[in-house]
């Protein structure tokens, strides 16, 4: 399997038409959000470097080729006019780490229709998913308020190349390290891990087993304590930690159980065994609605570990995206149906500290001294310039989250500031619509009351 057949029967078939209607113009598609999950404030946008390292390196090639030909039961011949067929389109798009709203486009492609069309799937498949991470991940920062937070998803995401992302993501939104052995090494992010249970039950007791594990890891460790009883084991690591002369850098984890009352509990006995540095390491089913209950407690706790509930975004996997066709040979187009009405033409976003954002035409110029979001990143197929790294990223998510409402970042119903739409792209949307009914009025089509349809789908587009 091949990037190229990772896409859904529907692009292979469209893109077959145009090409035997020679419709080969250029198109261009918006990508964007149409409305923000529940209990999101914002989104992060991400997955936009693997979506240009797709394009960069699409192809069609002859077992491509047969692949679709037997998934649609058609000789290979049939489909020999997309042999060769390849991206040499522009695309621009925002670059990761940027805090993202409803309607905004996060990605534009430009190209031939055929190649446009072909893209689609995987485009929305990796902004999708990484950019729903991303933002999971980007609210448990803001829960755990500075204290460092540590990626252990690997074992639940959906796929290891879904681990490799949510690694990736969490360290674009501020984690500290983690669990993940591969992306650590391919991402330069720290590695950071404990012990399981297991080994603990290996041994005849927990003091054994902690006495084996520093003998063999000369370095800071972190001993799991909740095995058989917290309170118990709590008292054997820091017997262990003290003969063995060892506190600044270690830790213990607590991994089930009421993380603030045993936490509080914990750090009592630490201390009291003259071992104030040791850190409390709390993890087992926590996202950010866990991380803020423990934070806003003040449990004693020093470090979170986050896995399965971020990993998939748990409580918000998915996001209602579209990717639309929004221009084709020169003239803007849009679709009416009820509910999810798109804005006709190429765009622009433009950010203006303490303002609503404005979703503008590509050729406006930025109100006031407005940021444009939207880049330039590919021409021609190829990139415009280096390969973003998730440093670079994690400053721009920072800036941005710096410039949010306090009412966006609440962990528990925040509100999403709504973007604007300018002027331009209003009168656009209007005069599409009206070229649209009028050519529907012709053919029978459209009846006053659709009218009044199209109009309300229209005011609430513009309002949302």
């Amino acid at each position: 399997m091949s990037d190229v057949t990772t896409t859904d029967l529907y692009e292979v078939t469209m893109a077959m038409s145009y090409l035997r209607e020679d419709m080969r113009a250029t198109a261009s598609f918006s990508l964007f959000v149409r409305d923000l999950p529940p209990g999101r404030g914002f989104l992060v946008a991400a997955g936009l470097e693997s979506a240009l390292d797709f394009l960069a390196r699409y192809r069609v090639q002859l077992d491509d080729l047969e692949e679709f030909a037997n998934a649609l039961h058609r000789p290979v011949q049939d489909l020999e006019p997309l042999l060769g067929l390849s991206f040499d389109g522009e695309v621009r798009a925002v670059p990761e780490g940027h805090v993202m709203f409803a309607g905004e486009p996060l990605l534009e492609v430009t190209a031939p229709l055929p190649q446009a069309q072909l893209v689609e799937t995987y485009l929305l498949n990796q902004l999708c998913h990484q950019t729903v991470v991303a933002s999971k991940a980007a609210r448990c920062v803001l829960a755990a308020a500075g204290r460092p937070l540590v990626d252990f998803s690997l074992r639940r995401t959906h796929g290891p190349w879904a681990g490799l992302q949510a690694a990736r993501l969490g360290a674009l939104v501020g984690f500290a390290g983690t669990s993940n052995v591969a992306a650590a090494a391919a991402l330069d992010i720290p590695a950071s891990g404990t012990m399981a249970h297991s080994y603990i039950e290996a041994f005849p007791s927990e003091e054994e087993a902690f006495h084996a594990f520093a003998h063999a890891h000369p370095g800071p460790v972190t001993f799991l304590v909740d095995t058989y009883d917290p309170e118990e084991g709590v008292r054997i690591a820091a017997r262990v930690l003290t003969e063995l002369q060892r506190g600044p850098g270690c830790a213990i984890r607590l991994d089930s159980g009421d993380l603030d009352a045993l936490s509080r509990r914990s750090r009592a006995t630490l201390d009291a065994a003259g071992l104030a540095d040791v850190r409390i390491v709390a993890s087992g089913g926590l996202d950010e609605y866990g991380v803020d209950r423990l934070v806003r407690a003040r449990a004693p706790i020093d470090v979170y570990a986050v896995g399965t509930k971020v990993g998939v975004a748990e409580d918000a996997p998915y996001l209602d995206a579209a990717y639309k066709l929004v221009e084709y040979d020169g003239h803007a187009v849009m679709k009416l149906s009820s509910a999810k009405v798109t804005a006709p033409g190429r765009k622009q976003v433009f950010r203006h500290a303490g303002r609503p954002d404005v979703i503008a035409l590509a050729g406006e110029q930025p109100p006031d001294s407005a940021q444009p979001l939207l880049r330039t990143v590919m021409r021609g197929g190829r990139r415009t310039g280096s390969p973003d790294h998730w440093q670079d990223a994690r400053m721009r998510f920072r800036e941005d989250l710096a410039t949010l409402p306090r009412s966006a970042l609440r962990i528990n119903d925040p509100e999403a500031v709504l973007p604007v739409w300018s002027e331009a792209v209003a009168r656009l949307t209007a005069s599409v619509r009206a070229d649209i009914e009028a050519r529907l009025r012709l053919q029978g089509r459209i009846a006053p009351s659709d009218r009044a349809v199209c109009r309300s789908d229209a005011f609430a587009a513009h309002t949302h």
